[in-house]
């Protein structure tokens, strides 16, 4: 096997674009998902680089966002699966970016939707946004075109500035981030859209984050692999896992959720952090997982008082609780009150609140399931394509 360094950029989608094809298959780790983790941090100061120009297409994007959000037109970030949360996380980073730029910033101003369902209901007029790594999500690309038949005008932030996706898209408003994946467990299709969200609140904001600082926190949560496999063994013979997580932690665990159910296929499912106080703890018991993914800065004291007294709960019906944490969070929470361990994650100060909780969180949820998935003995690459029946329950979805 070629030795991989995570230091060198990624390859770009094939030119005349087709879809990527199925990932080698790997008879142990490392996995491809192992090498996308390690080459992120690198990916990312990249990207953040190559998209500072104001005049480039993040930069254009940025003026469209303003125009809208100015003229009180809707925004309306949208995608699929890993791309649906990568819009959610894009929410928050704009809402911020439009917030510190003075200009309106509210729900009513930009908000994100899943994809078939924007298409059966586009808005007509405002501006669309869609995210989709590889370009050829039918949904996504159904949702710009209906959007843009209504009035919208339409854009694109996508591995690949020749893909479907991106022809759907306003020519001026593609935004190509052109490393991708080698697996189909994305790793980078989550990364690689909330750092050209990054770039563009950076534009609306009038200001420039330092590649480095963003290079450094998505390496330090890929560094605590011995957390990551202490809470593997407990996660990987559970019947049942919930991720759990509050304002710009949401994304995250909805994120967690389905790399769990891709890479390690065990049923995973995300309530946010009061939803899963209100009638869902009857269902739970010692067979029941628990990630808690508690990062953001906003709010953080009733944040973590919630918290604290979700955990309780989890606690007194035997669900083995984790948590991905800050160091600060860590220190407010006693270790009784997640038995299977922690992630500790660092944070930096210097980035706005949702950016710095959205990047400390990619690597360590990204981590935590390749290694559940090591404890599994599930491959996490091919998101269990290579078992016939799955095979064909992905071509019967189409």
């Amino acid at each position: 096997m070629t030795t991989f360094d995570p230091r060198l950029p990624l390859a770009a989608a094939p030119d005349p674009w087709d879809e990527l094809p199925q990932p080698s298959v790997r008879a142990g780790p490392p996995f491809h998902m192992t090498d996308m983790i390690a080459a992120e941090p690198f990916l990312a100061a990249r990207l953040l680089d190559a998209l500072a120009d104001p005049q480039g297409a993040a930069g254009r994007l940025a003026g469209a966002i303003g125009q809208a959000a100015s003229s009180g037109a809707s925004i309306v970030v949208t995608g699929c699966g890993t791309s649906e949360h990568a819009a959610m996380a894009a929410v928050e980073i704009l809402r911020e970016g439009l917030r510190s730029g003075g200009l309106p910033s509210g729900p009513t101003t930009i908000a994100a939707a899943q994809a078939f369902e924007l298409a059966l209901d586009p808005p007509t007029g405002g501006l669309v946004i869609g995210i989709s790594h590889e370009g050829g999500t039918v949904a996504t690309i159904r949702a710009l075109e209906a959007s843009a038949a209504a009035g919208a005008r339409t854009a694109i932030i996508t591995g690949s500035a020749n893909s479907p996706a991106a022809a759907a898209a306003s020519e001026e408003l593609v935004v190509a981030t052109v490393e991708m994946d080698h697996g189909w467990c994305h790793t980078v299709g989550y990364l690689s859209p909330i750092v050209a969200a990054a770039a563009i609140a950076d534009e609306l904001a009038d200001r420039s984050i330092n590649g480095g600082l963003v290079r450094d926190l998505v390496a330090s949560g890929a560094s605590d692999e011995a957390g990551a496999e202490a809470i593997a063994v407990v996660l990987a013979g559970c019947r049942t896992i919930i991720t759990v997580g509050s304002g710009a932690d949401r994304p995250a665990a909805r994120e967690l959720a389905l790399k769990i159910e891709e890479a390690a296929w065990i049923p995973t499912t995300m309530r946010d952090l009061e939803t899963f106080l209100h009638g869902h703890l009857p269902a739970m018991d010692d067979t029941t997982g628990l990630v808690l993914l508690l990062t953001d800065r906003d709010g953080r004291a009733v944040r973590v008082a919630r918290a604290r007294q979700a955990l309780a709960a989890a606690r007194a019906v035997g669900i083995r609780a984790a948590a991905i944490v800050t160091r600060d969070i860590h220190g407010q929470l006693d270790a009784d009150l997640t038995p299977a361990g922690r992630i500790r994650v660092d944070e930096s100060q210097a980035l706005p609140a949702p950016l710095a909780a959205l990047l400390g969180t990619a690597t360590p949820l990204q981590l935590l399931t390749e290694r559940i998935a090591r404890a599994r003995g599930s491959n996490p690459d091919l998101i269990r394509r290579d078992d016939p029946r799955y095979l064909a329950a992905a071509e019967a979805g189409g």
